[in-house]
């Protein structure tokens, strides 16, 4: 008998909720991995179409390269590849809306094609972004949104079958779907006006898409569609953070209780607190997808043994890593230019600081992965005080203190993404 995906245990209740966790970032990855181990659970991993894609994406990897790339931390790690599930979010048109729909739709179904074949095993379906030419005037209708939704699955499902004619008992992908999604990374105005999903739009796009799904012969895979991305009035910007509120989100959640087999996914769900969270799950938003929020406490880390090192290393022998993102980040503005906005000062404060987390973009650059590595060995190459690495880690110095974490310099530094695993682990795994 073919094994079901892991995933669908969301609709019974025997899984009470997941993490998502969106990033590719390798000590990101580990920390989650190790952290993982305790709880012999699975760990969802995911990768954004800007990510990855046919044509290698920021960070130059396929969807197969990406698989690789994860189960290669795994290894390293000692997890097990079978407790992973890889994730595709906003598979779609996103990378491509400046493209015709022709064109931009011919690439989406190639990347999902890739994706299914590469063993991803969730699919976010997001057609929810116009192309260039469509109508400027309009807004984006649902019956277009569906449409090219359904033509996204129906290409998942040739590459599945794909798939089955070389295993018999490969696993069968989820999907999902939903147009109310934030933008990828958090908003980028303080003012933006954040609406939770109104339950008439929620509703109308279940019925819109099962219609596409029917007109594509494709309404037996109807009851792989395991969620819905909604807005619960949860997001965060470069300064702000909107924090759940269970009662203006109660008529949303509630009208998810005459759909048993459906629940929501979070988007944009970083840095909120752990009840809170715990919360979301407990109300159906079951799948909770965080990202900057676990490059941002690397980044905290990171910074942490900088200030460290100026009190323990030779200037001439410092990796200066706060000093060199600054440079690197100020030489390749692209990635941040269009966020950060304000004074010069703002936007120095915000290249080291905002939620949004711009920086995360620069850490695989070869001149950003030398200076981490120069920093772990120039600390490890040293003896950190007891009261200094209490100043500057008051965590982790309590359990170095404890004996419960190495005081190895990347071991501190992935203890800072741990500290956001365990605000997830607490809303879905402790009962």
């Amino acid at each position: 008998m073919t094994k079901l995906n892991p995933l669908l245990e969301l609709r019974t209740g025997k899984r009470f909720g997941i993490p998502s966790y969106c990033t590719a970032n390798e000590l990101v990855i580990e920390a989650i991995f190790e952290q993982a181990k305790n709880f012999n659970d699975y760990v969802l991993i995911e990768g954004t179409s800007n990510q990855i894609n046919q044509f290698g994406g920021y960070t130059g990897m396929t969807p197969a390269d990406f698989r690789d790339y994860v189960f290669k931390i795994a290894d390293k790690v000692n997890f097990q590849r079978d407790k992973i599930i890889l994730g595709a979010d906003h598979f779609g048109p996103l990378t491509w809306a400046k493209l015709n729909e022709s064109e931009a739709m011919k690439n989406s179904c190639e990347l999902v094609r890739l994706a299914v074949l590469a063993g991803f095993k969730k699919i976010h379906l997001d057609t929810s972004m116009k192309l260039a030419d469509d109508s400027l005037n309009e807004r984006l209708s649902s019956e277009i949104i569906a449409e090219r939704g359904a033509v996204l699955l129906n290409e998942c499902e040739k590459a599945y079958q794909e798939l089955l004619r070389s295993n018999p008992e490969e696993i069968r992908p989820v999907y999902i779907i939903g147009s109310e999604v934030p933008i990828p990374g958090g908003t980028q105005e303080e003012d933006d006006k954040l609406q939770v999903t109104r339950v008439s739009d929620f509703e109308n796009t279940l019925k819109i898409y099962k219609r596409k799904f029917d007109e594509h012969n494709l309404s037996d895979r109807w009851r792989d569609i395991i969620a819905v991305v909604v807005q619960p009035g949860v997001e965060f910007g470069d300064k702000d953070i909107h924090f759940y509120n269970r009662q203006a989100a109660r008529e949303l959640t509630d009208s998810l209780k005459k759909y048993p087999d459906l629940v929501f996914e979070g988007h944009s769900t970083d840095y909120q607190t752990p009840g809170k969270l715990r919360e979301m799950a407990e109300d159906g938003i079951k799948i909770l997808k965080v990202g900057p929020a676990l490059t941002f406490a690397l980044r905290e880390g990171l910074f942490a043994l900088r200030f460290m090192e100026r009190e323990l290393i030779p200037e001439n022998q410092r990796a200066n890593f706060i000093e060199t993102l600054e440079r690197v980040m100020l030489a390749n503005p692209e990635n941040w230019r269009k966020h950060y906005h304000g004074s010069e000062l703002d936007k120095f404060l915000a290249r080291k600081y905002s939620y949004s987390d711009r920086c995360r973009y620069y850490f695989s650059l070869p001149e950003i992965k030398s200076a981490i590595n120069k920093l772990f060995a120039n600390i490890d190459s040293v003896e950190i005080p007891a009261g200094m690495l209490r100043q500057f880690m008051p965590r982790q110095y309590k359990l170095v203190r404890d004996n419960l974490l190495d005081l190895k310099a990347d071991s501190l530094v992935k203890n800072f993404v741990a500290s956001c695993t365990e605000d997830y682990n607490y809303a879905v795994k402790v009962k």
